[in-house]
């Protein structure tokens, strides 16, 4: 069972990162599956999504967890019945989950030069302090997608825009860690973040 990465962040919070190597097949027959969410895999069309979706209930075992702890609220946020808080994320082959017991989210993403064509529509203060013609560009970019990402996550409010709302302080990619800020309404909300990079993907996650 390829668990990548099992990250203990603080005491009341763990990242786990599965790297997905099996068949459709290996990965769906351990597990016990609500009538919800077999509809769900069925009616994917891409085996890959099809493995993402069952490798985080591969890694919600992994935490103590089965399919039949975990919901969705009517924005679509993953919620636990015992009231932690969980965000999942899946990339190509990689899949995560974050479970804490305060707000949470998590992010993974492939490294591609594409990100760049995007730029102009989730970056707006940071491009203050990016430097295009850096050989991170790409990979700092990736990485404040991710963070970003996180803070939709965790926030899960309809309206939020990541370029307009969401913010993320300068950081060097040997950091590992920023600082990033919600801007929305009336409020400021300050978060901690960190991120890591294997294998050419970036995995960010946020916690208050």
């Amino acid at each position: 069972m390829p668990l990548y990465k099992s990250i203990s962040v603080n005491s009341q919070t763990t990242v786990k990162i599965w790297k997905i190597e099996e068949s459709y097949n290996d990965l769906f027959q351990p597990l016990d599956l609500k009538p919800q969410s077999l509809e769900r895999v069925l009616g994917m069309k891409s085996e890959l999504h099809q493995r993402g979706f069952l490798s985080v209930r591969h890694l919600l075992r992994e935490f103590g967890y089965t399919d039949q702890d975990l919901f969705y609220d009517a924005n679509g946020k993953p919620h636990l019945k015992d009231g932690k808080h969980i965000s999942i994320t899946h990339s190509f082959t990689f899949s995560g989950v974050v479970i804490s017991d305060k707000e949470v989210g998590i992010d993974i993403e492939k490294q591609r030069e594409k990100i760049n064509v995007i730029s102009h529509k989730f970056v707006d203060y940071e491009f203050n302090y990016l430097d295009k013609n850096s050989e991170d560009y790409i990979n700092k970019l990736t990485v404040i997608w991710g963070v970003k990402e996180s803070l939709y996550k965790l926030f899960a409010t309809p309206g939020m825009l990541f370029k307009e709302h969401f913010l993320v302080i300068p950081f060097t990619l040997q950091d590992g860690n920023t600082i990033a800020w919600i801007d929305y309404g009336d409020k400021k909300y300050r978060y901690n973040t960190a991120f890591l990079e294997f294998e050419g993907f970036t995995c960010a996650y946020v916690i208050p």
